[in-house]
């Protein structure tokens, strides 16, 4: 390992390497078997079975960003597939495990880490992207529960994921103010969903809510400040996407490196011809 890594502990560079060879000799295979568009749940099968999504799901404790800015890189290096599948799980069930009711962290966790249930963050709509305070699916008070009516659009695993974290408006006028968080099956009467056909390594999809049951006991976190729970997500989250980015550029440059030495031009390999 480069001697830039000489700054991480034995067991952040153990964690580094057991990502990037897990990816590598194990990864890269299921990840090829893959109906593009679709949920890879094989693939998301493995990152459990090899212990790296239980690694970023424990009950009761935040993971720190740092070990899914490893974990991410190892990933990367050889596989974007396994890195994002790896990521989604994370994002998804994030603020069931740090938000949740403990019957629903009961319920999902143990299945999301297991590789069993596949899990989504649904918070884009098609009128609000980064502008999270303007959402505005609806969320009206259904006796003790609620029921949810609108659209998300964009959301990544969608429409195959098994549990929804989802974003609704709650108080309407509000802002960032006004927003719920919500963990929702995709059982859930009135829930549909299509893909959106892109050119990507992941499922993105549309979701529909006519009219969603939701029971009140899987809100996450307090009533109108869903905003928290999802910026403290993100918050987690973001920084492991710029070490993602280094885990693809290696890769690219060991790309070229391989390239230049292998191809020929003009009777020597080309990276002869860059020393003079």
């Amino acid at each position: 390992m480069s001697a830039t890594y000489a700054h991480l502990t034995a067991a952040h560079r153990e964690l580094l390497a057991r990502s990037e060879t897990l990816a590598r000799d194990i990864l890269v295979p299921i990840a090829n078997r893959r109906e593009r568009g679709r949920v890879n749940r094989e693939l998301v099968a493995a990152l459990s079975t090899h212990g790296l999504v239980p690694e970023v799901l424990r009950t009761g404790r935040e993971v720190p960003a740092l070990t899914l800015c490893l974990v991410r890189e190892g990933l990367a290096r050889y596989s974007t597939e396994a890195e994002t599948a790896f990521a989604l799980q994370g994002l998804g069930a994030h603020p069931i495990l740090v938000a949740g009711r403990p019957e629903v962290v009961d319920a999902w966790i143990p299945r999301v880490a297991s590789g069993e249930a596949v899990a989504a963050f649904a918070l884009t709509e098609p009128e609000a992207g980064s502008d999270v305070a303007a959402l505005a699916l609806a969320a009206e008070p259904d006796g003790p529960d609620y029921r949810l009516t609108g659209e998300k659009a964009f959301i990544s695993n969608a429409p195959d994921a098994d549990i929804y974290t989802v974003f609704a408006r709650t108080s309407s006028g509000a802002g960032a103010r006004g927003i719920t968080a919500f963990a929702v099956p995709r059982e859930s009467r009135g829930l549909t969903g299509e893909p959106i056909p892109f050119i990507s390594d992941h499922p993105i999809g549309r979701l529909r809510f006519d009219g969603v049951r939701v029971p009140a006991d899987h809100v996450l976190g307090e009533v109108d400040h869903g905003f928290g729970v999802a910026m403290r997500t993100l918050d987690l989250f973001r920084p492991s996407v710029g070490a993602c980015a280094v885990g693809m550029a290696q890769a690219a440059l060991d790309a070229a490196v391989e390239h230049a030495a292998e191809r020929q031009a003009f009777g020597r390999p080309l990276s002869q011809r860059c020393r003079g």
